[in-house]
């Protein structure tokens, strides 16, 4: 959400400010290369600590506390596979498409096929007329109001936090991730493949190195857990109180980019593990930022301070934010749209 004084700087399609944030695209293979080491040093090295406490028989409360410990590493990976599926991690491409690739296959996610649809996220990011790619699907109020039972029942059931952030991990990265998305071209449904083939031959190795077994136990609640913090990251990221969405023909993709995408405000350590994915409307003014130089592009830029932050405590009513009104342009409740069918049937 922006500030009035924000706001009212923006003159078309770009504020004042916008170009000076370029310099900030710049790849720094410097920090590139210390974020790998930092956190693929500390995932393997938790891998082998799972493997050995297994493996000995220790209690597996242990290995659980060695496997949330991989689990928030493994959502930092997926920050790097996000920057190198911009093009801003390296400033080689090759060398993005092979980062993008090896810790996509660590995340269960295809590289060209996310990519594709990750891309189509950003250009319709807040558009009504054009939803349904690369984001949590959203339903105005009278298009809720208008479905037949077994849909309403289907979305609330989607929307359910439980479902969406208990289940969902598992059925996005374990089974949706597995086949092409819609649309996939050659390149991206073979990128698929590839993603495929290597997590199998993976649990293949595995299998004879150090079983079957250990391996589920390890790989299984680490890949759901950092899925579910990967889940709830996107979330927020565009559901939450104040949010801009508009019909195409009034949609403006720079206020999208500003309102329409959240300022997740988390503290250091968090937003280490995050990688800076909280200053996401920093992100879709410039997706090619890597997350190393988000937080120096924030705090060279007096306007992007402005924006008002999304606090952890305020994300948690943003799950119970369900349908758009387009009347009150809101997001608003299940429950709010109930009391209002049943106040309009009274009078």
């Amino acid at each position: 959400m922006l500030a009035e004084k924000g706001s009212a700087e923006i003159h078309g399609n770009k504020p004042d400010w916008y170009q000076a944030t370029s310099r900030y695209e710049t790849p720094d293979p410097r920090k590139a290369t210390w974020q790998i080491l930092d956190t693929f040093i500390p995932y393997i090295a938790l891998w082998a600590g799972m493997i050995y406490t297994v493996a000995y028989g220790y209690s597996y409360w242990i290995t659980f506390a060695l496997i949330l410990a991989a689990s928030v590493l493994l959502v930092r990976i997926f920050i790097f596979f996000h920057d190198c599926c911009h093009g801003s991690f390296f400033a080689s491409s090759r060398s993005n498409r092979i980062l993008g690739y090896v810790s996509g296959i660590l995340t269960f996610t295809p590289y060209e096929d996310w990519r594709r649809s990750h891309a189509i996220h950003h250009a319709t990011v807040g558009d009504l007329d054009r939803r349904g790619t690369g984001d949590v699907s959203l339903l105005t109020v009278d298009e809720y109001l208008a479905s037949s039972g077994r849909t309403r029942l289907a979305y609330r059931l989607y929307r359910n936090p439980l479902v969406m952030f208990g289940f969902g991990p598992a059925l996005m990265f374990l089974f949706r991730f597995r086949l092409p998305s819609k649309g996939a071209r050659k390149h991206e449904r073979r990128s698929v493949l590839v993603t495929n083939l290597a997590i199998i031959a993976v649990i293949i190795l595995a299998s004879f190195i150090i079983g079957f077994k250990t391996y589920l136990l390890i790989q299984l609640p680490v890949i759901l857990i950092a899925g579910a913090i990967g889940l709830w990251l996107f979330y927020i990221q565009h559901d939450f109180e104040g949010v801009y969405w508009a019909r195409h023909k009034d949609w403006d993709q720079m206020r999208a980019s500003l309102e329409g995408c959240s300022y997740y405000k988390l503290p250091g350590i968090l937003k280490w593990i995050t990688g800076n994915i909280g200053l996401h409307h920093i992100h879709h003014i410039r997706p090619r930022i890597p997350n190393y130089n988000l937080q120096k592009c924030y705090e060279a830029t007096p306007a992007l301070q402005e924006i008002i932050p999304l606090t952890f405590c305020k994300s948690l009513r943003t799950p119970w934010l369900n349908l758009w009104d387009e009347k009150q342009t809101k997001l608003v409740s299940f429950r709010s749209v109930k009391t209002q069918q049943q106040g309009t049937l009274q009078s």
